[in-house]
């Protein structure tokens, strides 16, 4: 079975058919949902949907683009009284593409730092956004000592990534993939032990005109295997063993 580790399933976009999106993922192997969050809304929407469907894995986070300091903290504060119930903090990280005056940089950097520490002190993986920010995203981790890392739809090159690469950190690929020459390259060359599926529901689908959904993380899998050069089986196992070994604990 799979888990799509990185999907926004409490979007609004799913809130007419989601039991419908949930039983199509779940019947064609996709086991589980980690449901990522850009707000406080998002998070505790999360914990609400995981009550419904245990499919759900709930997640917290601050989109980067929200340089909003008491956000930060309401979020911060969420996660500290909901430790127990959460999978992950997320999504968080940069983005140089949205962001880019420097003085708002520097606070988005000062509020993917907290979220860092704060994973540390609580022992959650980190599930991070760092659009045109690979290789700042990187050196921030590893200058703050970070453990349980998912890099999300990861951008950059694998030159950029072999750092995070040897930090044990993990970069989960998306069904943009069959559209997208560089996440090609990037699959192709990144190890298999380094390399978790998700699907960035509702966006980043094989079509860019058409709701993505959890379904799609088998899509991701046979793309690997195709470009790998190795069986869909092969794929899946070590996906799953990637899976256990960041989030068992």
């Amino acid at each position: 079975m799979l888990t799509d580790v990185h999907a926004h399933i409490c979007d609004p976009v799913f809130d007419k058919d989601r039991e419908d999106v949930l039983k199509r993922a779940r019947e064609a192997g996709v086991s589980s949902v980690i449901a990522v969050g850009e707000t406080l809304a998002d998070a505790q929407k999360n914990l609400t949907l995981a009550e419904i469907h245990p499919e759900i894995l709930p997640a917290a986070g601050l989109y980067p683009t929200i340089l909003d300091m008491d956000e930060a903290s309401a979020v911060e504060l969420f996660i500290r009284k909901n430790r127990q119930r959460l999978v992950a903090i997320g999504e968080i990280g940069l983005d140089y593409w949205k962001v880019q005056d420097e003085a708002d940089r520097e606070i988005q950097r000062e509020i993917f730092k907290r979220f860092i520490e704060l994973g540390k002190e609580l022992d959650l993986p980190l599930n991070i956004h760092s659009r045109s920010a690979g290789r700042q995203v990187i050196e921030l981790l590893l200058e703050h000592n970070a453990k349980r890392v998912i890099l999300h739809a990861f951008d950059g090159k694998a030159s950029t990534a072999a750092p995070a690469v040897e930090a044990g950190y993990f970069f989960s690929i998306p069904p943009s993939i069959i559209r997208s020459r560089q996440k090609q390259k990037l699959t192709k060359r990144l190890p298999l032990s380094s390399i978790l599926v998700e699907t960035d529901s509702p966006v980043l689908g094989p079509d860019p005109e058409k709701r993505n959904e959890p379904v799609n993380a088998l899509m991701v899998t046979n793309l690997i295997a195709e470009l790998r050069g190795v069986t869909i089986d092969e794929v899946m196992l070590s996906v799953d063993n990637n899976y256990n070994r960041l989030f068992s604990r």
